[in-house]
Parts: structure tokens; C-alpha cells; sequence
């Protein structure tokens, strides 16, 4: 089973920018589809972005053109560059990857977009 280690949250203005890791255990990755989610309370999780193997992305309406998924498999990691973020775009986000049978998912990290 795949570990997933994300990091890079915190607490930013409305129109600026982070990055989010997920850093991934095990000689795999490669072959997984990467994927970041988010979550606020009392709702259920949304995918946000995702990439494949073969680095075919896609993305959610609300973040197209803000946010970029990236991936470098030679560090085991996927990126989450988010731009121009909106208080909407606050939650914990987690990394997630698909293995072909199940989705193996991180702890979270908070990102707090202030008004």
C-alpha cells in the first residue's frame, strides 16, 4: 500500500498563491493516476485535479485556469501550484493515488484563503 506524505498549506490572502506536495512511498508511482481532492466540513470530497501516467490532466470547473497539476517521478512527488486562490478554495486538500483496484489517500493538509 502506497504512503502519501502531503504538505504545503497554510493560511494566504485571496489572490495569492501556494504550492501543495504529496511526496509517495514505493517504487510504483509512475504507473499510478495522481489526484488532489478537497474537503470542507459538512460536505463531501471533490476532486480538484488530476493526472495520469501518461500526464493526461484535468481539472474541476472552479479551478481551471487557477490551479496546475504537475507530477515528477523521478522524486515520487505531485505538485498543486494554485493561483489567484479564492476564500471559496478553502479546505483540506489530500493527495490521492489510484493504483488500479483502490484510491490510497494522504492525512491532508488545511489551505485557508483569507478575505
Amino acid at each position: 500500500q502506497v504512503q502519501l506524505v502531503e504538505s504545503g498549506g497554510g493560511l494566504v490572502q485571496t489572490g495569492g498563491s501556494l504550492r501543495l506536495s504529496c511526496a509517495a512511498s514505493g517504487s510504483r508511482f509512475s504507473i499510478y493516476t495522481m489526484g488532489w481532492y478537497r474537503q470542507v466540513p459538512g460536505k463531501q470530497r471533490e476532486r480538484v485535479a488530476s493526472i495520469t501516467s501518461a500526464d493526461n490532466t484535468n481539472y474541476a470547473d472552479s479551478v481551471k485556469g487557477r490551479f496546475t497539476i504537475s507530477r515528477d517521478n523521478a522524486e515520487n512527488t505531485v505538485y498543486l501550484q494554485m493561483n489567484s486562490l479564492k476564500p471559496e478554495d478553502t479546505a483540506v486538500y489530500y493527495c490521492s493515488a489510484y493504483d488500479g483496484l483502490s484510491n490510497n489517500w494522504g492525512q491532508g493538509t488545511q489551505v485557508t484563503v483569507s478575505s
